[in-house]
This record gives C-alpha cells, structure tokens and sequence, in this order.
C-alpha cells in the first residue's frame, strides 16, 4: 500500500475520532464526562448544544479533592458542603465556632486580669506605667521593692538588668501581702493566654481534620457517580482492512 493511502486513512481516522469526541461548534467543547452523559441519554454528539439536556454541574458533577480540602482548611464544613456531606461537615463547623468563642473569652479574661493587676500595683506600690514592658511587671511581683531587686542583680553580676529609680522605674509594695496578691493574678493573666496557644492548636487540627473527611466524602462521591455511569471505552476500526478501507467504524464500550 502506498503513502498516499496511508496518509489518507491517518486523516480519516483523526477526522472521524475529532468529530465524534467533540461538538462541532468552536464555542462549545464537551469534557470526557459530559460525553459520557450524552451517550449514555442517548444524545447525538454531533447535534448543537441547544439540543442537549440541560447539563447539572453539581452534585451530579464530580467534584475536586483539591478545593473541597481547600474549603475545610478555609472553614471547616465548608469542604463537606461542597462534596454535598454537611451532615457530618456541620459538626466541624459548630466545633470551630465553639473554638473561636473559647479563644475570646480566654483572650477578654487574660486582658482583664493583667490590667487589673497593674492598676493594682500602680496603686499599691507606687508604680509608674508608663513605658513599661511585660518583663518590668513580672519583676516587680518578685520583689518588694526596686533596691531588692537591684541588689539580686548586682549579686549575679547582671548590672545590665539594673532598674534606674531615677528614671521612673522605682517601685515598693505597702506590704507582702499586697505584693503576693498582684503576683497571683498577674498569673492567672498569663494562664489565660497560655490556654489560648491550645485552643488556636485546636482549630488547627480541626481544619485539618475537616479537610481529611471533605477529601474521603470527594472520594466517595466520584466513586459513586462512577459505578452509577460505568466505564466507556472507545475502540476504532477500519472498515475493508488496510488493503481496501472504505471507512472508519466507531465502537463505544460500557463497562458496568
């Protein structure tokens, strides 16, 4: 067989397989499964797109592992919703807004209990607030007053730690009574915070485990509408052999 022939069948071949995969007007390409859609309702695949059935995009759709993990790390629950589960998605959002609420109430108790603190201590031991860091009130529920502490430093050789009197830094407590109750709640301020590191830990993980089941439900999902629509296979022959085609012949396979 000569060249020529054979160049002509390769044509036929790509023609035919072009204009049965895809529909014939540039503006309107049909995906693998959309084809599978049409046959299987017994549409034409050369017909214009008016003639189709309307298309239902989701949930009849597949859906995407990567966005519905992307939702759940978004908000949890929102990755469910979209793999058309929220039963379960639902609980991993109740579950972050409950996480959020415990976050502030943390966040508002810990605010509170520092400033009271320091207005205790201003009111207790004379001290000047302005311009004083964190590492300033933790000392002074240490020490009575600012010459206890200067002397602690200067005994381990820190001069550099040295609070200046001079320079409004000075502080003595009207008693240890006084001195201890400010150091009690300056601590359950900083509990409060601390709590907090647990609970953003916890909306961590509650995201991550809100993308891990909005993944298995995308899974699930795509498996279904698999089994549902089964395997098709397309197989193309030439009629009359490669001595004498006359035409390209078409099969569509369905597995089930």
């Amino acid at each position: 067989m000569n060249m020529s022939r054979v160049a002509l069948l390769v044509f036929i071949l790509l023609s035919f397989l072009s204009s049965g995969l895809a529909e014939d007007s540039p503006s309107f390409l049909l995906t693998g499964y959309e084809r599978q859609l049409h046959l299987l309702n017994g549409s034409e695949m050369n017909a214009p797109p008016s003639t189709f059935a309307p298309m239902q995009a989701e949930p009849a759709g597949k859906k995407s592992v990567g966005l519905a993990a992307f939702y759940s790390l978004l908000l949890p629950g929102m990755g469910e919703l979209y793999a058309g589960e929220f039963d379960s998605g639902k609980y991993f959002l109740i579950a972050d807004g409950l996480l959020w609420l415990t976050f502030a109430a943390f966040e508002v108790s810990g605010n509170s209990l520092r400033d009271d603190s320091r207005t205790f201590a201003v009111s207790r031991a004379a001290v000047d607030p302005a311009g004083k860091d964190d590492q300033y009130y933790v000392d002074i529920g240490n020490f009575l007053d600012i010459h206890e502490y200067n002397e602690k430093q200067l005994r381990d050789r820190e001069p550099e730690q040295l609070y200046d009197p001079a320079a409004g830094y000075s502080w003595t407590w009207d008693s240890e009574a006084s001195r201890a109750a400010y150091r009690e709640q300056r601590i359950q301020s900083e509990t409060m915070y601390n709590n907090n590191k647990f609970v953003v830990a916890g909306l961590i993980v509650n995201r991550v485990a809100s993308a891990i089941n909005a993944v298995r439900s995308v899974v699930a999902h795509n498996a279904a509408l698999n089994d549902a629509l089964g395997e098709l296979s397309f197989q193309a022959d030439i009629m009359g052999g490669l001595a004498h085609p006359h035409g390209v012949m078409l099969t569509v396979t369905r597995g089930f």
